[in-house]
């Protein structure tokens, strides 16, 4: 089945293992996502790796304030830090796994997951959920 259209088609790469796109600053410095507009204009492309470790992470127990834009039915979620490494940190969804199994360092592995009924998000899970 395919995903809903992303929330952001520059956010990651639309292929059968999706990578984010960042960019490369001028100074050789990873940066996600990848600048927009004038701020882009010295930024190389940059695909970021597919895997990485679990940097910090929390629950999101209440729904977030404007411009909150996710589903009206709102449900908890685990949100993170995954350190991609010699590249960059990135904040994301942590999907398939609970708070209780996290662990600091822990092996991540990008995915693409239902944001809503319209849109995809990529998000991390731990490598043993693939």
């Amino acid at each position: 089945m395919q995903q809903p259209k992303p929330i952001d088609p520059n956010l990651w790469t639309n292929e059968a293992q999706p990578q984010l796109i960042g960019g490369k600053l001028p100074d050789g410095k990873i940066v996600f996502p990848m600048p927009e507009g004038d701020a882009a204009a010295e930024v190389e492309q940059f695909l970021l790796s597919r895997e990485g470790t679990l940097w910090s992470w929390t629950s999101q127990e209440f729904r977030p304030k404007l411009p909150y834009d996710g589903p009206e039915d709102f449900e908890p979620y685990l949100i993170g830090y995954v350190e991609l490494p010699g590249e960059v940190i990135v904040e994301t969804r942590i999907v398939n796994t609970t708070l209780d199994k996290l662990e600091l360092g822990m092996p991540m592995a990008l995915t693409i997951i239902s944001f809503d009924t319209e849109r995809s998000t990529y998000a991390f899970q731990p490598e043993s959920a693939q």
